[in-house]
């Protein structure tokens, strides 16, 4: 069967080069918090459009397919919360309003290093990704 036979060259293009250009495009939005083992580092995610009410936003936060965070239609909910992560995570609620959906980790482990990513939906639509990489550091280095 050729390629171009009813539209097998388009379906072969998206099935193998639509995913480089999202990896790639997913690694330039990425940017580096560093923090010490034991103090704290605050994720940001925002998004440019303010939402006019909160009560149709979700925002969720992950870490290695963990729930790290989440913000169901202006609250937080830690219901599903990863317990590596219990009373260690704050949002500043009185930022929603303004489009800020950051958090804050609090007595950093080892375990917190690595890729972070932030989801902001409406109505079930993600809106904005943000990638975030936590480097710890050595206090002296």
């Amino acid at each position: 069967m050729d390629l171009c036979e009813s539209g097998n060259l388009r379906r072969w293009w998206l099935f193998y080069f639509l995913p480089v250009f999202l990896l790639t495009n997913e690694v330039s939005l990425q940017e580096t918090i560093e923090g010490f083992i034991g103090e704290s580092a605050v994720l940001p995610c925002s998004s440019e459009e303010h939402p006019i009410t909160i009560q149709d936003i979700e925002v969720l936060w992950r870490h290695n397919g963990k729930n790290v965070y989440e913000i169901i239609n202006g609250q937080v909910s830690v219901e599903g919360q990863d317990p590596e992560y219990k009373n260690r995570t704050k949002s500043f609620p009185e930022e929603y309003l303004r489009g800020n959906f950051s958090i804050k980790l609090n007595n950093l482990q080892h375990t917190d290093a690595g890729n972070y990513k932030c989801y902001i939906m409406e109505e079930s639509v993600i809106k904005r990704e943000k990638n975030l990489l936590i480097k710890l550091l050595t206090k002296g280095a």
